[in-house]
């Protein structure tokens, strides 16, 4: 399948991305992927290049582009227990420095570039995150409803806080299916409550489900966090959640 290098303009300069698309001649759903803090690396390419196995044309952004390059950090191979404190040192700033006010910045210029493009069909697109790309996925699902037809996010983090631009106050701007796959210990149980009941409430076509036996993270297999049965998992509702929501584009 073919594999791009991209930039992408955005308000505060360029982002780079990266984008994966099934090889023929025809145009194609359109999937705005958020990795998670780790950021674009080769196994965030394994999983957009199974998606467009699928038939979608994938694109991955750099989140962290104002930083530089990716990989924005070193990474190890393997990020293991020993690496994280190391990596984490690293990462929170960049974390920190994301704000809602920038992500919704970037979000415009992704979802303008990504239905641009020559190989993307006409139509709204589906938006999917990991760790906090999940968080990053539903805000940009609430900003734009008209364009975002699915929404998943798979060991989310940060979707229900006591600050005022919690993203689960903006659900009721939600137009999207959504598929929320959390691990074990993602959430309180008072937090996954409210979340549900934001999601309810706000009238939002949903599912919100714990995998179990899974860790934050389970569904990057290069950390210790992985888990093939919760990845497996995550396939089997992000597939069929993608064919009902962009069925017929």
């Amino acid at each position: 399948m073919p594999t791009k290098t991209l930039l992408i303009p955005t308000a505060d300069g360029r982002a780079d991305a990266l984008a994966v698309l099934p090889d023929s001649e025809e145009r194609h759903p359109g999937v705005l992927l958020y990795p998670d803090a780790f950021g674009v690396r080769p196994v965030l390419e394994e999983m957009a290049r199974e998606l467009a196995g699928h038939g979608y044309y994938v694109l991955v952004p750099n989140i962290f582009y104002r930083h530089g390059p990716a990989p924005v950090i070193e990474l190890p191979e393997h990020i293991g227990a020993e690496a994280r404190p190391a990596v984490f040192a690293q990462v929170m700033p960049l974390i920190k420095a994301h704000t809602s006010e920038r992500a919704l910045r970037d979000a415009e210029a992704y979802l303008g570039f990504l239905t641009s493009q020559s190989e993307v069909s006409a139509g709204p697109v589906a938006t999917i995150g990991y760790c906090m790309g999940g968080t990053l996925a539903m805000r940009t699902a609430a900003a734009y409803p008209d364009q975002v037809a699915a929404v998943a996010g798979f060991h989310p983090g940060a979707l229900v806080t006591d600050a005022p631009d919690s993203p689960h106050h903006g659900f009721s701007e939600v137009s999207a299916q959504v598929h929320l796959g959390l691990a074990e210990g993602d959430m309180t149980p008072e937090s996954l409550s409210e979340l549900n009941q934001a999601l309810d409430a706000a009238g939002v076509s949903h599912s919100c489900e714990v995998y179990p036996g899974t860790v934050h993270g389970f569904t990057m297999s290069d950390t210790d966090a992985f888990s093939a049965s919760g990845l497996q998992r995550h396939w089997d509702r992000l597939l069929p959640l993608l064919d009902r929501a962009l069925a017929g584009r």
